[in-house]
């Protein structure tokens, strides 16, 4: 969805809502997706039962850090690349959920120059 130019009106509130929505909805399937690949890991390397390979992904997931110790090579390895990934995705996800905010604020804030300077023709 592409966000109005510096010279464009500032997009209606029902627009500025449908964008917030649309990128907390895709952060959303990113986190389940994300919370996905974690459990399988912890399961298939560590041999966790879901339920606690569903808290240690969701730990590393939201920056906690691991609930269980691991036992063997591969889930080490396996912990270290999804935390690594967890920290840059927490990143990622914020940007997609402030975009639109901040892109508002910044837009009127231009609106608000342009109103009292406009430019000359």
């Amino acid at each position: 969805m592409a966000y109005e130019r510096a010279r464009q009106r500032l997009a209606p509130t029902s627009v500025f809502i449908g964008r917030v929505l649309t990128n907390l909805l895709v952060v959303l399937m990113l986190v389940a997706a994300s919370l996905a690949v974690g459990m399988w890991g912890y399961h298939t390397l560590e041999g966790e039962p879901w339920i606690d390979a569903f808290a240690d992904a969701s730990m590393i997931l939201s920056g906690m850090g691991p609930l269980n110790p691991l036992q063997n090579d591969q889930a080490k390895l396996f912990a270290g690349a999804y935390a690594l990934y967890s920290g840059l995705f927490l990143v990622a996800a914020a940007g997609l959920i402030l975009s639109p905010v901040l892109h508002r604020i910044l837009h009127r804030m231009h609106a608000a120059d342009e109103d009292e300077n406009p430019p000359e023709t």
